[in-house]
C-alpha cells in the first residue's frame, strides 16, 4: 500500500499516526487544465513549485518514510493532444529532478481517463496511444541515463464501463410545440443514469424492439417533474432517433442505454431513497457459459415503497 499525498499538510498526519519505519509515500502532482476548463490549475495534487520542499522538508531525512511514486492525472482523460503530451513531460521531469536525489522513487501512475465507447461512431486507437505513452516515458529516460519506472494506471471507467446496460420501456409519447416529440420512460434518469444529467454523459442508445419501423426524431423524458430529467442528444450527433409508435404497438418499445457500468450504480446509491422518491430497478445478472448458453438470475428486487417509507421514518 502507497498512500499519496495530495496536499502539504497530509504528511503530518502520517508523521503522528504511522508506528513502522519506511512507509512507502507518493506525491501527487498538480496538473494545469485545458484553457476551456472553469478553473486554471487542478484542485488535486501539490504544485510543482512545492514538490522538491515538501520531500527535502518532510520525506528525505524522516526515518519513518520513502517516497516511491509520483501521480499525476489529467482531468479530461487521455487524448492525443499537445495539452496531454506536454503535462506528461511536465510529470517526468518533476519525475527526473526528484529521482536525482531519492533512489528509491521507482514509480509513476499516470492517472486514469482512458475513454469507453459512448457512440457507435466512436474512434480512439487505444494502441496507439498506451505504445506512444510508454515510448515516450521510456525515450525520456533513456536521455537521462535513468531507470525506467513501474507504471501504474487507474482506468475505472475503461475496465468496468462495459459490464453494465440500463434497458427502459417507454409508456406513452407527448407532442410539445410543433415538433417536440417525447417519449416518456417508466424511470428517471436522474434516479438510474445520474452521469447524463450530472456531467452531461452520452452512452451508446439503441432501441431494443420495432428496428423495421420508421425512425422519427425525439427526446426522452423520465417521470419525475425535475425539468433536467430528459435525455435528447447522442454523443455523434444532436438528436436522438429512434422508431415511431404507434397507438396500435401490440407492445411497448424497448430501449436500452449501453456502457452504464461504471459510476452509475455509486452515484445514485442502491437500496437508499432516490431522487423523487423513484424505486430502484430489479437487477439482473445475465451469465454466458463457455458453450454459448445464457442464463440470468435475479440479484435484487425492484426497490418498493415501503423500504423507501421506512428509511424516511414513516
Amino acid at each position: 500500500m502507497i498512500p499519496v499525498l495530495d496536499h502539504l499538510d497530509e504528511i503530518n498526519y502520517y508523521n503522528k499516526h504511522v508506528k513502522v519505519d519506511k512507509c512507502k509515500l507518493g506525491i501527487r502532482i498538480s496538473t494545469e487544465e485545458e484553457p476551456s476548463f472553469a478553473f486554471y490549475s487542478s484542485r488535486l495534487g501539490v504544485r510543482y513549485s512545492d514538490i522538491m520542499s515538501l520531500y527535502k522538508e518532510k520525506i528525505q531525512n524522516n526515518p519513518k518514510f520513502e517516497l516511491k511514486l509520483l501521480h499525476f492525472f489529467i482531468n479530461n482523460g487521455i487524448k492525443d493532444t499537445i495539452y496531454y503530451w506536454t503535462e506528461l513531460n511536465k510529470c517526468l521531469s518533476i519525475y527526473l529532478e526528484l529521482k536525482k536525489i531519492c533512489p528509491t522513487l521507482d514509480s509513476l501512475n499516470i492517472g486514469g481517463g482512458m475513454p469507453i465507447r459512448t457512440s457507435l461512431g466512436f474512434e480512439y486507437s487505444y494502441e496507439y496511444m498506451i505504445e506512444e505513452i510508454v515510448s515516450q516515458i521510456k525515450s525520456f529516460c533513456v536521455q537521462h541515463e535513468i531507470d525506467e519506472p513501474n507504471i501504474f494506471t487507474e482506468f475505472g471507467s475503461y475496465t468496468v464501463g462495459e459490464s453494465g446496460a440500463t434497458l427502459y420501456s417507454v409508456v406513452d409519447q407527448k407532442m410539445q410545440n410543433d415538433r417536440e416529440r417525447w417519449y416518456m420512460i417508466d424511470s428517471s434518469f436522474i434516479t438510474t443514469l445520474p452521469d447524463t444529467w450530472g456531467i452531461n454523459q452520452r452512452f451508446i442508445l439503441l432501441a431494443i424492439n420495432n428496428w423495421d419501423k420508421p425512425y422519427v426524431p425525439c427526446s426522452l423524458g423520465g417521470l419525475t417533474c425535475d425539468s433536467m430529467d430528459y435525455y435528447n442528444s447522442e454523443a455523434h450527433t444532436n438528436q436522438v432517433f429512434l422508431p415511431r409508435i404507434e397507438k396500435t404497438d401490440k407492445q411497448p418499445l424497448y430501449v436500452g442505454f449501453f456502457h452504464t457500468g461504471a459510476y452509475q450504480e455509486a452515484l445514485s446509491g442502491y437500496g437508499g431513497t432516490q431522487h423523487c422518491l423513484i424505486p430502484a430497478p430489479k437487477h439482473v445478472l445475465i451469465d454466458r457459459e463457455d458453450d454459448g448458453t445464457i442464463s440470468t438470475r435475479l440479484f435484487a428486487k425492484e426497490q418498493s415503497y415501503k423500504s423507501m417509507l421506512k428509511i424516511l421514518g414513516y
